[in-house]
């Protein structure tokens, strides 16, 4: 799967706001493989290949903030093995964008262990009185020409089907909801009361960025986040190995059944669940596979792998490309996302996988998108 932007809803209303969502890969593979040629020598490259992750030596620089792990930093392959079959349209073949694999270095840093709860989030809007993007009104200069009537704040909710449905048309589970909003997950008549563990959703990256600011934190970079999600390990598909259930043991909120009408649940939860429910990885971070997805920082470009590994070496703290450009929706600013959610299934979308990646449109969020903050010790408050 990869992410693209839901419009449907606002045509119908009149206004031009995206809002992200879950969709098929094929059309965007297609645009990315003709997004421009690979730098020479690429084709013939191993994009599979992962050479051993390499930590950083030594003890933390200080002891860790409440609610934070620290990630040693260190160098390792960065991205997503070639999949075993090339035909296989769900799982890693609808990674084009995550591959080649090359080599990457970050310095170390210190990151939430779980994605920010409704609770931490409810606490910076008490304290600075912040509006999220979801919650205002759409202003009428921003959408010239829609009816008054239609300027109403909202969100994109997931909204299952009660029976089986081709899944080539994401509209049929999405649907664009007045009122729905982070204190208001499902719409205007549900509520996040007794849920303070729970991620907290609807959540545009400017929503994002001005809660990291309050905390004296920022979103992780693309490499970063991934680094911090290997937990230690070399080149394999979860943050926990390559057994998507060991032993028996269900390691994250996905969806199980059929997609997308009925998840039976098997792991524990139907739809969202609270944090820190699933064992961590090696580094101490929880749900950094499925749940909700998470924001980085870095601005999504399909080809941006191919740039750094045609520059040869190793990236060293790499901070994404320049801007943004998704040639399936080319005047659209997007960030990337990782982690995947509790929406992700082998039917329809595996990025799960620790290695692949998503992306939004800025403005944005749904009812399956979070985030998660760092520290580098440079800025580490005492």
């Amino acid at each position: 799967m990869v992410i693209r932007v839901l419009r449907d809803t606002q045509r119908r209303l009149g206004l031009w706001a995206g809002v992200t969502v879950v969709a098929l890969a094929g059309g965007a593979a297609l645009a990315w493989h003709t997004l421009r040629a690979k730098p020479a020598g690429l084709e013939a490259r191993e994009a599979s290949s992962f050479e051993p992750t390499v930590e950083n030596r030594g003890p933390a620089p200080a002891p860790a903030p409440e609610g934070m792990v620290w990630i040693p930093g260190g160098e390792f392959s960065m991205g997503a093995k070639d999949p075993p079959d090339m035909n296989d349209t769900v799982g890693m073949q609808a990674t084009q964008d995550s591959r080649p694999v090359h080599r990457v270095y970050v310095d170390g840093f210190w990151m939430d262990k779980t994605e920010v709860t409704n609770a931490q989030f409810a606490a910076f809007v008490r304290a600075t009185g912040y509006v999220t993007v979801a919650e205002r009104t759409p202003r009428a200069e921003d959408f010239p020409g829609a009816p008054p009537e239609n300027l109403v704040a909202g969100s994109v909710v997931f909204s299952p089907p009660d029976h089986p449905v081709p899944l080539d048309d994401h509209f049929q589970w999405w649907s664009y909801v007045k009122g729905a909003n982070w204190r208001h997950p499902l719409g205007p008549r549900s509520t996040i009361a007794r849920k303070d563990e729970f991620p907290v959703v609807h959540v545009a990256y400017a929503d994002a960025e001005a809660y990291a600011t309050w905390a004296g934190k920022r979103l992780p970079t693309e490499a970063e986040w991934e680094f911090a999600g290997r937990g230690g390990l070399t080149g394999q598909l979860y943050p926990w190995g390559d057994a998507f259930e060991p032993r028996g043991k269900w390691m994250a909120n996905t969806h199980q059944g059929h997609f997308p009408d009925h998840d039976t649940g098997e792991d524990g939860f139907t739809g969202i669940g609270p944090v820190a429910r699933f064992s961590p990885n090696g580094y101490g971070l929880y749900d950094v596979a499925g749940n909700v997805w998470e924001w980085v920082s870095d601005w999504y470009r399909p080809d941006y792998y191919d740039e750094l590994a045609g520059a040869g070496g190793v990236a060293r703290n790499p901070q994404g490309p320049e801007s943004s450009f998704d040639p399936s929706e080319p005047t659209e600013p997007k960030r990337a996302m990782r982690g995947g959610s509790f929406l992700c299934t082998d039917q329809y979308c595996s990025r799960y996988m620790v290695g692949t990646r998503g992306k939004g449109e800025v403005s944005t969020g749904t009812n399956h998108l979070g985030f998660r903050l760092v520290i580098s010790p440079e800025r580490k408050s005492e």
